[in-house]
């Protein structure tokens, strides 16, 4: 489960670095990116400029919002077959912008708070998640845009942490996502990003906290 993370960088950073188009100006940092909140997306490959979307997914005939926080996520395997994501999965790919995310290790003894983990890649420059989204109309006509991080199984990295990770796109392979591809080509993107380009380190339980957003959530444990 991918439930926490960050978008640290300045915008004009992933602009260069990932060769997007235009950015909103609603974009801002987020140090604790958490469900329910509008993160940068980029739904359109030619374009590629960036759309603020809320975080979680709201199918076309779902009856409210709700349903978006029990769809944060979607699995890589079941893609094809949830009536939630399969539609999507054909037509609507998104990427989602951001550099670094958080899991929680379970303590070894009982009793113990889950230890939070945030994972960056080695180099510390921006990437994104391979997601899916949605329009939702509500009962008074309002239009909501939404977004999932697609999972996939956990490299060597993560799974000392946890079992499973947002599957992660960089530069070299995030448009291909966008692109009308053959399924068996778009699940090929869907895999475990390498563990030795990625790092980890513990931060404080500051984080925890899904009201708090600010650098003190990805500064590194001290003991």
């Amino acid at each position: 489960m991918c439930g926490r993370f960050t978008i640290t960088l300045e915008p004009a950073f992933f602009q260069q670095e990932l060769d997007l188009g235009k950015i909103p100006t609603e974009w801002t940092p987020r140090y604790n990116a958490v469900p329910g909140q509008d993160i940068p997306v980029v739904t359109d490959g030619q374009s590629r400029n960036v759309e603020m979307l809320r975080w979680g997914l709201v199918p076309h005939w779902a009856k409210d919002l709700s349903i978006g926080f029990r769809m944060i996520n979607a699995r890589s395997e079941t893609l094809s077959e949830k009536t939630s994501f399969r539609d999507a999965f054909k037509q609507r790919r998104c990427l989602v912008l951001t550099d670094g995310f958080y899991e929680w290790q379970k303590p070894a003894k009982k009793g113990m708070a889950n230890a939070p983990f945030r994972f960056t890649l080695q180099d510390g420059k921006p990437f994104a998640f391979a997601g899916l989204w949605e329009i939702w109309h509500s009962p008074k006509k309002e239009e909501v845009h939404s977004c999932t991080i697609i999972t996939c199984q956990p490299n060597k990295l993560v799974e000392q942490i946890h079992n499973r990770m947002p599957v992660i796109l960089d530069k070299e392979n995030c448009w291909t996502w966008l692109e009308e591809k053959p399924e068996a080509e778009l699940s090929a993107l869907l895999k475990p990003y390498p563990g030795e380009k990625m790092i980890s380190y513990p931060v404080s339980q500051w984080v925890n906290n899904p009201r708090v957003d600010d650098v003190k959530c990805i500064e590194p444990l001290t003991v």
